[in-house]
């Protein structure tokens, strides 16, 4: 993007969850000291959430609503009058950070320097949906932001400003997911003055480089014990918070909260089994190696230390050379 544009940016925003409101509040924070003003917020209609299943703003709308910022809840951009709100707005700049809705090229196109998106990966690796937890599933060490001009394409459009960030051995997505949050915003308010006075130059993707970062399902939270510990353990890690890893016992499915590699060796025990019992945790075989599971949950219970459930009613399941993964007599 090489346009120079003189006057303050009215800028439009558009996000939804808790990784989109780092975004806005970057903004929020920095604009007193920046050339630009918040004109609007988008995200998503509010949704029913909790056992009540009661309507539930947003995090993004919580938040622009604190700030007396103009909120937006499109169900899509198809109507007419709903496009016409958003010229009505006449803004500079429209910022897509994790909104949940896919801008046709008319809305791409109405804003006067387009679309740019806050993505959490170093494209052009990771496109897609889930580019925080399948960066940690594939053992990635580094990732990142990007700052991208948006087109018609997922994820497609030329980079226009990179944040490095490292991925440590004992990250989750959701320890990744809150420093990627923060970095966006940072990489967000880096980019804004160098995009106004037409420094910023969009460089291409090549797409010899690009992978997809599929939408996550429940079932893949499933642990295939005939897997390798590393494979194993950063799948788990990559599913927390959610969908979450899960596994089959004789007492029903129990899920892994917690679990660190511990050995990349070849063992002589059945895939699934448990080799040692501790107050530390249960050290379980895979197909290579071992991990060690430290916090779990049984159908009915809550999230416990293994210490802690080897003192309720499913010790049983959890003692040496019972097989996680099985569903029958495994004695």
């Amino acid at each position: 993007m090489t346009t120079q544009h003189t006057a303050p940016l009215r800028i439009v925003f558009a996000g939804t969850p808790d990784f989109a409101a780092a975004s806005l509040q970057a903004l929020i924070d920095t604009k007193a000291q920046n050339d630009y003003e918040l004109v609007a917020v988008y995200t998503q209609p509010d949704r029913p959430a909790g056992r009540g299943q009661k309507l539930v703003a947003s995090p993004v709308k919580q938040l622009a609503q604190q700030h007396d910022i103009p909120v937006y809840q499109p169900v899509n951009f198809k109507a007419e009058e709903d496009r016409q709100a958003l010229a009505d707005l006449n803004a500079d700049i429209m910022i897509v950070a994790a909104y949940g809705l896919i801008l046709p090229k008319a809305v791409l196109d109405t804003p006067k320097l387009g679309c740019i998106n806050v993505h959490a990966s170093l494209l052009p690796r990771w496109r897609g949906a889930a580019p925080i937890h399948r960066a940690v599933i594939a053992g990635d060490t580094i990732t990142g932001i990007t700052i991208m001009q948006m087109d018609v394409g997922l994820d497609t459009g030329d980079m226009l400003l990179k944040k490095e960030c490292d991925i440590k051995p004992t990250d989750t997505s959701g320890s990744l997911h809150d420093r990627l949050a923060v970095l966006g915003g940072e990489a967000l308010v880096a980019a804004l003055e160098p995009l106004r006075v037409g420094q910023l130059k969009g460089e291409s993707q090549d797409e010899a480089l690009t992978c997809y970062a599929d939408k996550l399902t429940k079932q893949e939270g499933e642990v295939d014990w005939s897997q390798d510990a590393l494979t194993i353990s950063r799948k788990i890690r990559g599913l927390l918070p959610w969908p979450g890893a899960f596994t089959a016992t004789p007492a029903g499915t129990m899920k892994i909260h917690a679990a660190t590699l511990l050995s990349t060796d070849e063992q002589e025990f059945e895939n699934g089994e448990i080799t040692m019992v501790s107050k530390e945790g249960l050290i379980v075989a895979t197909g290579m190696g071992s991990i060690l599971i430290t916090e779990l949950q049984f159908p009915g219970g809550k999230r416990m230390s293994v210490q802690d459930a080897l003192n309720g009613k499913f010790k049983d399941q959890l003692q040496v050379s019972k097989r996680l993964g099985v569903t029958g007599d495994n004695q």
